[in-house]
């Protein structure tokens, strides 16, 4: 097998939104179609070699690091999964969808997405930064660095709306007023999320 997340066989179906990728990311809850699918490994920021990952923190978040996003449709909305390979070991992060693609600055990919959007922004009110209304994947890492988590929503983005996935230093808070912060942005990767699928 080569070395990454994917067989080159498997990330060469991936990235052609083919079902037979599948296998890569395992059993979706409630079955479904791959939509999307985007893997890449992270790089720092650079104007003239470009990644759709970067990194702002090479230290807790290697350039060897590599992430893999996919979004999935089934009967009843849709399910988001991210892998990652080759972060710290033992380590917890926050990982959110964000509204805007990753940039030169870790605030150019824009706040979370949110189902139901708080007037008041940056959003800290529980009642929309909660997991429901957003998409959560906050992870822990194993021994190796890697982890995988997946969000399942009944409803699907706005159009352009949904752009990228954030890696955030710490596990996502709950409580009111610091509702849906997860500490500084440590890496992104670039993602072109799908709307509803007629």
């Amino acid at each position: 097998m080569a070395a990454g997340i994917l067989t080159g066989a498997a990330t060469a179906l991936l990235m052609a939104v083919s079902a037979a990728a599948a296998p890569a990311y395992g059993a979706t809850p409630g079955g479904g179609d791959l939509v999307v699918g985007k893997e890449s490994r992270f790089a720092p920021v650079s104007e003239f070699d470009p990644s759709d990952a970067v990194t702002y923190d090479t230290k807790k978040v290697p350039t060897r690091a590599r992430i893999a996003v996919a979004q999935w449709k089934n009967d009843h909305g849709m399910t988001i999964r991210l892998k990652v390979k080759g972060l710290q070991p033992h380590r917890t992060y926050g990982a959110h969808v964000h509204t805007k693609p990753c940039g030169e600055k870790p605030d150019d990919s824009g706040p979370h997405y949110q189902n139901r959007k708080d007037p008041h922004q940056p959003s800290t009110d529980s009642r929309y930064a909660n997991p429901e209304n957003e998409v959560w994947l906050d992870f822990t890492t194993d021994s190796d660095g890697d982890a995988s988590m997946s969000s399942k929503h009944s409803w699907w983005f706005r159009p352009g709306e949904a752009r990228s996935v954030v890696i955030h230093d710490h596990k996502t808070e709950t409580g009111h007023g610091h509702a849906g912060m997860a500490g500084d942005r440590l890496g992104c990767l670039s993602v072109p999320f799908k709307h509803a699928a007629k």
